[in-house]
């Protein structure tokens, strides 16, 4: 009996307290994927037959246009948990206590800002002003159809608590608000942000602007 007892306190010891909730934005992933393969396509067929120059010069475009389209397609990401809010943007990574934080923000971009007024911008939530149009078109029918709790609310506002009145964006933030309200004077939540740089993503780019920059000058 204390065996298994000790194996169950091991188990919970390895699994994660606060699992994350992901936020990512799949119209730029796929964009993305699409504009990688493209790049991949036409560089490797330069590399290949190219003739002079023309194999470094593609070399050189790879290792500057690859690492901007994965920073600013598929790299941004918004996780949340219990304690903080990470936000990995196309060349940062923001990690922000709740108690660190003293707002969220919508309006033409989706911004976290600080206790000292430092403000972020969440790139992996964009705003869609489409989308809002079209939630308000059916908070519109809604309310047409008389139906209570629709009329009770506008599209878009914040606390609106219809599930067919706002867009998946506004939707993602009204989350984020919810759990920073709801942890903002937790023990375990409180802390410094922390920001680091994304090196991986501004090496390789930086390199090969220089490498291409040379093979320009040179002629």
């Amino acid at each position: 009996m204390k065996s298994v007892d000790a194996a169950d306190q091991a188990a919970d010891q390895t699994d994660p307290v606060y699992k994350d909730r992901g936020y990512r934005s799949h119209g730029a992933i796929a964009g993305g994927v699409l504009l990688l393969a493209i790049g991949a396509w036409l560089g490797i067929d330069a590399l290949i037959r190219g003739e002079g120059r023309t194999p470094w010069v593609a070399l050189a475009g790879l290792f500057f246009a690859v690492p901007l389209v994965i920073a600013y397609t598929l790299r941004p990401a918004v996780y949340a948990n219990e304690d903080r809010l990470r936000i990995r943007n196309p060349f940062r990574t923001i990690t922000l206590p709740w108690g660190a934080i003293s707002g969220l923000r919508s309006g033409y971009s989706n911004e976290v800002f600080t206790q000292d007024g430092t403000k972020f911008q969440l790139w992996a939530i964009p705003v869609s002003l489409r989308g809002r149009k079209k939630a308000a078109r059916r908070h519109a029918q809604q309310v047409a159809a008389d139906d209570p709790a629709a009329s009770r609310v506008r599209p878009g506002a914040p606390g609106a608590t219809h599930p067919h009145t706002r867009d998946a964006g506004d939707q993602s933030m009204d989350d984020l608000r919810e759990i920073a309200e709801r942890r903002e004077n937790a023990e375990a939540a409180q802390g410094e942000p922390v920001v680091r740089w994304a090196y991986e993503i501004l090496a390789p780019s930086v390199a090969g602007a220089v490498l291409l920059a040379v093979l320009l000058a040179v002629g």
